[in-house]
């Protein structure tokens, strides 16, 4: 059973994941791989917009995305945009990353091998891996200013996408957990966490929100460094 106050802790973090950035043009956008196909098409959306002049996908297969995806996640992300009518030749594939950490590399990699010359980057993730996402590409690449975006959705809107909402409560306390401990482990830059923001986690966990969450050799909950 989900509690009335679950409901309002996952508004929390989910309000706490978005970076309420205003979309501008940029040197490209990279969408990051994932089950949502709702990546590329907000990818294309900003591309048709005038965004971007260059798409990069991004993304392997994953034990949630194998079935869905077997040709990889970049690839189907990829022929998501042709079908929507993006021309080939604003099109890159990146078909190996299978975390964000190697999202961001591999696409900046690729961008180099290619001559493409990047100074900021619209960064298209899943509404609740826009922080996480941020964080990690001003760790890797810190020289590019990025600009997060995401398919514009309530909570409510996207639990009706996925269709199980603890599951969705699951991956959101997920990914506040990242954001803090991840940074220790020069995953990521350091982001502030409000201090409603750190209740509501830690009560979501309290509550059994956890199927999301890292955990040590003992199977203890990771926690932050100090």
């Amino acid at each position: 059973m989900i509690s009335t106050q679950d409901w309002a802790d996952t508004q929390r973090l989910w309000d706490y994941h978005q970076m309420g950035h205003t979309p501008r043009p940029c040197s490209v956008a990279i969408g990051l791989g994932s089950h949502d196909l709702g990546v590329a098409d907000t990818a294309v959306d900003l591309y048709k917009r005038g965004m971007a002049p260059l798409l990069v996908f991004t993304g392997a297969t994953s034990p949630t995305t194998r079935e869905r995806m077997p040709r990889g996640e970049a690839v189907h992300y990829q022929e998501r945009a042709l079908e929507l009518g993006v021309p080939a030749s604003a099109v890159m594939v990146e078909p190996r990353a299978r975390n964000t950490g190697e999202n961001i590399r591999f696409s900046r990699e690729l961008l180099a091998e290619a001559g493409v010359d990047v100074s900021s980057v619209l960064l298209i993730s899943k509404p609740y891996e826009e922080r996480r996402s941020y964080a990690t590409a001003r760790k890797l690449w810190p020289e590019v200013e990025i600009v997060s975006a995401s398919s514009p959705m309530t909570l409510r809107d996207y639990v009706d996408s996925i269709g199980d909402a603890r599951l969705v409560i699951d991956m959101l306390a997920g990914a506040l957990q990242r954001l803090l401990v991840y940074p220790a482990q020069g995953f990521m830059i350091i982001q502030q966490v409000p201090g409603d923001v750190l209740s509501a986690y830690d009560r979501l966990a309290q509550n059994g929100f956890t199927s999301r969450l890292l955990r040590d050799s003992r199977g203890e909950i990771l926690q932050p460094a100090g």
